[in-house]
């Protein structure tokens, strides 16, 4: 076979190009590599919180630049992100689409950060309502002042928290919000339906029906495992302290008179408290342990009636808070 000066040429540029190919492989070399443009391999730069003395406040993370909004940031629309309108009050319709796909994943969501105290069905039931946690017991949904809250108040209580429930803005995006809140009142209407209304629809009312029955005999149960356990103890206003702390009381009712969301106990025993029927009544320990028990009883005037029952304590424990706040008479 007889080779041309032009074949030559390209078999002998194939046989470079395929050298070069190969000495491209990636072998182990103790040489370093060749670096013709290197300022970028030798760059002064600063990792995350890292000190840097080139700003006055010696930061590497810089804030950023006044009157600026990241791209995708611009939260316009306070209906959608802060569940308020234009006045401030409280939107009563939502500002997302309600379809099947938003309340499946808000019964995902709901079922992630809700359960544990809100319960599966909204009654407040949740694991660590029904055990010796000492939190402040969570309102059932289906409570008749709860139900008729507006869409935008139970929005915000997952984007701002509300008394000893925290903000959960950070971990939940807002449509996720949105979507708890569409769960929400599902589960409302669910738990609120007439039985009429229910043998429209393709459901085993007698299962229902035995579900229900189950359930009221595992709370009764629950009652009564916490009779047993509730034996005659301590009664005493140092242990009434340590429960009004352990109960997040101070986180609506000061003790000093300082104005919070609830009245303040400071000089509360005693005195003649005006009802927001216009009644008054004094706050005798009758009075109290109705507060405490049954807070919607009998509200102060000017105040809303937001406080749950804390219906876990023991009679021991009430009167033990009772003798705490009628220490604080003189304080």
């Amino acid at each position: 076979m007889k080779f041309t000066r032009h074949s030559r040429v390209t078999l002998t540029a194939l046989m470079l190009i395929a050298v070069t190919l190969v000495s491209c492989r990636g072998q182990l070399s103790d040489k370093p590599p060749v670096h013709p443009q290197q300022n970028m391999y030798f760059q002064e730069r600063f990792n995350a919180q890292q000190e840097n003395p080139f700003f006055d406040d010696n930061r590497s993370m810089r804030p950023p630049v006044a009157g600026t909004v990241a791209r995708g940031a611009l939260r316009e629309n306070i209906e959608l992100y802060e569940g308020i309108d234009e006045d401030g009050d409280f939107v009563d319709e939502f500002p997302v689409d309600v379809t099947r796909d938003l309340l499946y994943r808000g019964q995902d969501r709901y079922d992630i950060f809700c359960t544990m105290c809100h319960g599966g069905t909204g009654d407040g039931q949740g694991i660590i309502m029904t055990g010796q946690y000492g939190y402040v017991p969570a309102p059932s949904f289906h409570d008749a002042r709860v139900r008729e809250l507006p869409l935008g108040e139970i929005y915000s209580a997952i984007y701002n928290g509300v008394r000893t429930m925290p903000s959960y803005r950070s971990q939940i995006p807002v449509e996720d919000r949105w979507a708890i809140v569409a769960y929400v009142r599902a589960l409302q209407q669910s738990q609120n339906i007439d039985e009429e209304t229910i043998r429209e629809f393709d459901v085993d009312i007698a299962a229902l029906q035995e579900a229900h029955i189950q359930e009221q005999e595992r709370l009764a149960a629950l009652e009564e495992e916490r009779a047993v356990a509730d034996e005659p103890g301590e009664v005493s206003a140092d242990l009434g302290r340590q429960l009004f702390t352990q109960n997040g009381c101070q986180a609506c009712h000061s003790i000093d008179g300082s104005p919070m969301i609830g009245p303040t106990m400071a000089g509360l025993y005693g005195s003649e408290v005006e009802l927001d029927d216009g009644s008054t009544v004094t706050a005798d320990e009758e009075y109290l342990y109705e507060s405490i028990t049954d807070p919607g009883a009998s509200v102060t005037a000017g105040y809303a009636n937001v406080m749950p029952a804390f219906a876990h304590l023991s009679d021991d424990e009430i009167n033990s808070l009772i003798e705490y706040i009628k220490s604080l008479e003189d304080e």
